[in-house]
C-alpha cells in the first residue's frame, strides 16, 4: 500500500462522499494505491451511515466509530494504529484541505526522504478571530520547540509510516505531532505551502478554548520530553535551590540576632520568606524523589527508538 489517508471527522455528512471521490480521482491519476481511514469521533448526524455505504462500494474505504466524542488527537492516534501505507497523510473532512496536494506530499516523503511534511496554509480562508490567535500560537510553539514551521495546526500533513507507529498523541497534542516526532529522533522535517479552501458545508467545530488547552499541552509535552525519564533533575534542582535560599536567609537572621544584636528573628518578614522557601524546597525535592521512583519502576523506563543495529548476537546466553 502506497498511501494511507486518515480523516478524523465529527458531523461532516455533507462532505464525505465528495471528499472520497476527490481523493481516489487524484491517486488513480498518479497510479498510487491508497486506503482511506475515516475516524468518526462520535458524530450525531449520518456520517457513519455514509462511511458504511462508501465501504460497501470500495473496500479501500475503512472506518472507525467512537461511541462518543474524544477529540482529534484520539481519532488520529487510532488511525495511526491501523495505517498500512508507506506514507501516511492526515487531512480534515471539511474539504478545506485539498486532495490535490497528496501527490506532492507523497513525493516529499518517498523520494526526498523527509520524515514529516507539515502543510502551511499561507493564505487562510478563516475569520480574523481564528487567524490572529493561530499566529500567536504558532509563534510561541516555534520559540519553545525550536522547530521552524509556520503552521503547526494545519491538518494536512504527511509522515513516514515508521513515524506514526512510534509516537503517541492524546489530549490536544495533534497540533504538536512534528514536535513529538522531532523529540523522538525523526529530524528530517519540512513544510509545504498548501491550498486552503473556504469551508463548503457546516461550520467549524473548534472554539477559542482549544488555545488554552493547546498551551497547557505544550507545557506538558515540553516537560515530559525533557525530564520524563529523569524528573529528579528538574524537581531536585529547583527544590535544592529553594531550600538553599531559605537556609541562607535563616543563617543571616541568626547571625544578625546573636552578633549584631538586632530584633527577634520572628519580628522580621524576611524570616517567614526564608521559612517558606525551605518548606517549599523540601516539598519540591520530595516530589522529584517520588517521581524518580515511579519512573524507575515503570515498565517503559528503558524503551528507546532504535533505528538500526549492527553486529547483534541473536542468541542470548
Amino acid at each position: 500500500m502506497d498511501i494511507s489517508i486518515i480523516v478524523p471527522l465529527y458531523n461532516e455528512e455533507e462532505s464525505l462522499g465528495e471528499l472520497t471521490d476527490w481523493i481516489f480521482r487524484v491517486v488513480d491519476k498518479e497510479k498510487l494505491s491508497c486506503e482511506i481511514i475515516f475516524v468518526d469521533d462520535g458524530s450525531t448526524d449520518k456520517s457513519w451511515n455514509i462511511i458504511e455505504d462508501l465501504n460497501r462500494k470500495n473496500s479501500n474505504v475503512k472506518g472507525i466509530k467512537f461511541r462518543r466524542n474524544y477529540g482529534k488527537s484520539a481519532a488520529l492516534n487510532r488511525g495511526f494504529d491501523l495505517a498500512q501505507g508507506e506514507v501516511v497523510i492526515t487531512m480534515d473532512a471539511d474539504l478545506q484541505d485539498s486532495p490535490e496536494e497528496i501527490p506532492d506530499l507523497y513525493k516529499l516523503i518517498k523520494n526526498d526522504g523527509f520524515d514529516v511534511v507539515s502543510g502551511w496554509k499561507k493564505k487562510r480562508h478563516d475569520p480574523l478571530g481564528k487567524r490572529l490567535p493561530s499566529k500567536f500560537f504558532n509563534w510561541t510553539t516555534r520559540r519553545i520547540s525550536k522547530l521552524k514551521l509556520h503552521d503547526f495546526n494545519c491538518g494536512l500533513k504527511a509522515y513516514k509510516n515508521v513515524v506514526v507507529k512510534n509516537i503517541e498523541i492524546y489530549g490536544e497534542m495533534h497540533r504538536y505531532i512534528p514536535v513529538i516526532a522531532k523529540w523522538a529522533g525523526f529530524a528530517k522535517i519540512t513544510e509545504k505551502v498548501v491550498n486552503h479552501n473556504a469551508r463548503k458545508y457546516g461550520k467549524s467545530k473548534y472554539g477559542l478554548e482549544r488555545i488554552m488547552k493547546g498551551y497547557l499541552d505544550l507545557i506538558s509535552l515540553t516537560f515530559v520530553s525533557k525530564f520524563g525519564k529523569r524528573p529528579m533533575h528538574f524537581f531536585g534542582l529547583i527544590g535544592t535551590l529553594l531550600f538553599f535560599a531559605g537556609f541562607i536567609i535563616a543563617a543571616y537572621l541568626a547571625y544578625a540576632k546573636y552578633f549584631m544584636l538586632e530584633f527577634k528573628m520572628t519580628d522580621r518578614p524576611l524570616f517567614y520568606f526564608g521559612l517558606l522557601a525551605m518548606v517549599m524546597g523540601t516539598q519540591v525535592f520530595v516530589a522529584g524523589f517520588l517521581a524518580e521512583m515511579i519512573s524507575r519502576n515503570s515498565t517503559h523506563r528503558n524503551e528507546y527508538l532504535i533505528e538500526k543495529v549492527l553486529g547483534e548476537n541473536s542468541e542470548k546466553k
